[in-house]
């Protein structure tokens, strides 16, 4: 089992390159492609919607090939389309591409989060999102060098591929090895099934789980506070805090900071403190650090509100993602992860945009106002949980 929780931290690693090279290196691609800056928001949203459509299938997809088998065909698919991107003649191959890259995505990343919330302690899943965050702290830097040095965008998708590729050898060295895992699995399904707490509801279909809306609500609000925070926190720093470019952009890397360290303190707390009580005061602390944003205070509290946001969402969304199954059971726990994974992402896909859209007509000065309702929502839904589940 430590080998193959090795190697899943490698693949969160992995998981995390791509997600933020395209911001990266999209300034570029641009003039390669004739493109408008806009386009790489739409690029954006095809790879978002092939996860969301992955994530959904995922939980049949799992049942019916295992997470080793999964994982191996999602981590080729990410591959080819890296590698796709760094062939790409036109800007049609570009989105041709992009879908690969999020179905891809999309079906690993739920089959992964089940597989540890199944099979090891909470500070595993904590300290398995802090590897994505080293991916996507990595995946500029990769991109940058290659920039730099080589003036080539497509061999920083080069490399990104190759490492990719890697993880896919990986993986077919490893299928025994999550064969033997998954049949334990299987065995344990069974006899949880002969148990009181797993026939509560044997004939229920996942979304009709008690709770199971709450829960949706809880990772949509939470997933559109980290993305619009990441997306919008520097234009409202720069055009509201009257701060320059370049310390905003410093003071943003503050708040992913935030969040990737926060996960991997989260690891060893979640020995001492259950996942609820994490999950509420994360979601307190973070709607603390969006209030001292919102309030008429001298610019230094800003970068405080920041690292207060960052440090409170930190917890919330591995401690809910490891809680799946105690809070449903493992008969449709897969189903529901992936319907949880597809509602993160869709809030990550369209509520940044909206709340870009209603800063255009009004003011970039509604951004701590928007996360304060958001972070709000998203208490309140997390809460109303707890209550139904009790």
């Amino acid at each position: 089992m430590t080998l193959l929780l090795l190697i899943i931290y490698l693949a969160f690693i992995s998981l995390g390159l791509p997600d933020s090279v395209l911001g990266a290196a999209w300034p570029a691609m641009r003039p390669d492609f004739d493109a408008p800056l806009d386009t790489a928001g739409y690029l954006f949203m095809v790879i978002a919607c092939g996860t969301i459509v992955s994530s959904l299938a995922s939980g049949k997809l799992l049942k019916h090939f295992g997470v080793g088998k999964v994982s191996l065909v999602s981590a080729a698919m990410t591959a080819a389309a890296l590698l796709g991107f760094h062939f790409a003649p036109s800007l049609l191959w570009l989105v041709l591409c992009a879908i690969p890259l999020g179905l891809g995505a999309g079906a690993i990343d739920a089959g992964l989060n089940d597989f540890v919330a199944r099979h090891y302690k909470a500070h595993h899943m904590s300290w398995l999102h802090s590897f994505w965050g080293v991916g996507a702290t990595s995946g500029p830097i990769v991109m940058a060098f290659f920039i730099d040095t080589q003036d080539s965008w497509r061999n920083g998708y080069l490399a990104i591929a190759i490492i990719q590729f890697s993880l896919v050898i990986i993986y077919s060295l490893s299928l025994p090895l999550w064969k033997k895992v998954e049949n334990t699995q299987k065995r344990t399904i069974v006899a949880e099934t002969n148990t009181d707490e797993s026939v509560k509801q044997p004939k229920s279909k996942p979304l009709q789980t008690k709770g199971v809306k709450f829960a949706l609500l809880s990772f949509f609000f939470y997933c559109s506070a980290e993305a619009a925070v990441g997306l919008w926190g520097s234009s409202y720093l720069v055009n509201v805090k009257d701060v320059s470019p370049s310390v905003a952009a410093k003071w943003i890397s503050f708040y992913w900071a935030g969040i990737t360290i926060g996960r991997f303190i989260t690891g060893f707390v979640t020995l001492k403190i259950d996942n609820n009580h994490l999950i509420r005061s994360g979601q307190i602390t973070a709607l603390s650090g969006a209030i001292l944003l919102l309030l008429p205070l001298p610019i230094p509290f800003a970068l405080a509100g920041l690292l207060l946001i960052g440090l409170g969402l930190a917890p919330i969304f591995p401690c809910m993602l490891h809680e799946t199954p105690t809070r449903f059971g493992t008969t449709h726990s897969q189903s529901i992860m992936g319907y949880q994974m597809a509602t993160a992402y869709t809030g990550t896909t369209f509520i940044p945009p909206l709340l870009g859209f209603i800063a255009t007509q009004t003011s970039i000065a509604i951004f701590p106002m928007f996360l304060v309702l958001i972070i709000a929502l998203m208490l309140i839904a997390s809460e109303r949980l707890l209550y139904v589940l009790k």
